[in-house]
């Protein structure tokens, strides 16, 4: 399938060869066709699926042909909800790129930052507006924001709000947009909140769900390390005396575990920052932009805030503890040898839950992952009879398949209802300008 067989529009067409897309992903082919006749959606897929383009191509072609028919006012008809700065400058980027040749206004919004420049464009007149919930509500309770002409609201990351404590103030938001719209409702997992928030403000919604990525790449070097919970930081200190080691990601299940590695790390010497939730955005940027420049040797992240963050030579991820979710570790380990460069993925594992952990990712990428028997904190209770038990487990995995895409695929990288609002902290700063015309 080609864009042109989704009933694209010239303008639209002629922006993504510029981007040099011709095929689009599996979420794209689901949600164009399904956005454009105007219906609602529930989209269950993570990062790197293309999702961005799957709502804001569909979003272009139908405010342009709108405006075609009614030379409608700039005032804002489609809204998108996105948890963090980051994520709202990349979403505002993708409808820059993809609406280039419409002439439609774009803009995004995010605290931390003066708004005195958001407000200026505001009041030149903006088509989509892309926004973090705290500074919506706040740009909204001073009146330089009305909602009343929103016809498209979109709802994007909506686990990750709800893991940051957005969900309040995103029912607000939806509470002042109308009750007649289309929603579109994006999220990487569907706990119950985010379900009992979808059933509130989505009419008939058309679900679309990609199937998570199975298979890891071949340059990635995995391996695992058993060891006792107590241990893990010492192992760890350990594997960083290594100085060849220069980037490394570490991955916690939680947020306080997060930061107990990087104090138990700053502690030994080594520079490290944590990435979660409960960071600030200005924490966070200033986090992730410190190992970007290498001023900061580990990162350590959640899985939910680690979304979206798009590392470029990362040599080394080390998972501090086995993701429950099996495909979490393909997503994770990811992150490293990408475009062909080799990378290397440590594995820390520790008592009977997290052997269950493992034999599941076993199953999922039917391949067994090396142990590392020598090292310095051996697990002390592995017995032989573990052992058997964990090579039997091992054996049960498959041959592994792996199918790769040749075409090049739309975007992938780096809503209408009832109901309630929105939320997001108080974005953080970056460069601000005027609603740019695309």
């Amino acid at each position: 399938m080609s864009f042109e067989n989704l009933k694209l529009i010239e303008p639209i067409l002629k922006a993504l060869k510029n981007e040099g897309y011709t095929t689009p992903t599996p979420i794209q082919a689901q949600t164009i066709p399904i956005t454009l006749n105007r219906k609602d959606v529930l989209g269950c897929a993570q990062t790197g699926t293309g999702k961005t383009a799957a709502f804001a191509i569909p979003i272009l072609q139908l405010l342009y042909q709108d405006r075609l028919q009614h030379k409608e006012q700039k005032t804002i008809k489609a809204l998108i909800l996105t948890p963090t700065r980051e994520l709202a400058i990349q979403i505002d980027e993708s409808f820059a790129a993809y609406g280039k040749y419409t002439g439609l206004k774009h803009l995004v919004i995010f605290g931390g930052v003066s708004q005195n420049p958001q407000v200026d464009a505001l009041k030149k007149g903006v088509d989509i507006l892309v926004a973090t919930p705290g500074r919506l509500l706040d740009l909204v309770n001073q009146r330089f924001v009305h909602l009343d002409h929103v016809k498209i609201l979109v709802l994007d990351e909506a686990d990750r709000m709800l893991d940051m404590g957005f969900v309040h103030d995103v029912k607000k938001v939806i509470a002042k947009v109308p009750q007649k719209r289309q929603t579109l409702l994006f999220s990487a997992t569907m706990p119950k909140e985010i379900q009992e928030l979808a059933n509130s403000i989505l009419y008939k919604p058309e679900k679309v769900e990609v199937a998570p990525v199975s298979s890891t790449a071949d340059t990635i070097q995995q391996s695992v390390y058993f060891v006792d919970k107590n241990d893990k930081k010492h192992l760890l200190i350990h594997i960083l005396k290594d100085k060849s080691i220069e980037t490394v990601l570490v991955f916690t299940r939680t947020k306080h575990g997060a930061d107990k590695v990087v104090k138990d790390l700053v502690k030994a010497g080594i520079t490290a920052e944590a990435i979660h939730g409960n960071k600030s955005q200005n924490a966070r940027q200033r986090a992730l932009s410190n190992f970007k420049s290498r001023s900061t040797r580990v990162l350590v992240a959640t899985d939910i805030a680690a979304r979206g963050i798009d590392i470029d030579d990362l040599t080394h991820v080390i998972n501090y503890e086995i993701p429950n979710i099996p495909e979490t570790y393909v997503h994770r380990i990811g992150r490293t040898g990408r475009a062909g460069a080799s990378g290397i993925a440590f594995s820390f594992c520790d008592g009977e839950e997290e052997k269950e952990f493992l034999k599941d990712i076993h199953k999922l990428i039917a391949k067994t992952i090396p142990v590392v028997d020598e090292h310095p904190f051996p697990m002390k209770q592995l017995s032989f009879t573990e052992r058997a038990a964990l090579a039997l487990a091992q054996q049960t995995a498959k041959q592994g398949n792996g199918n790769k895409q040749g075409n090049k695929q739309g975007g992938g990288g780096n809503r209408r209802g009832r109901g309630f609002g929105r939320t997001d902290r108080r974005g953080k700063g970056k460069k601000q300008g005027e609603a740019k015309k695309v």
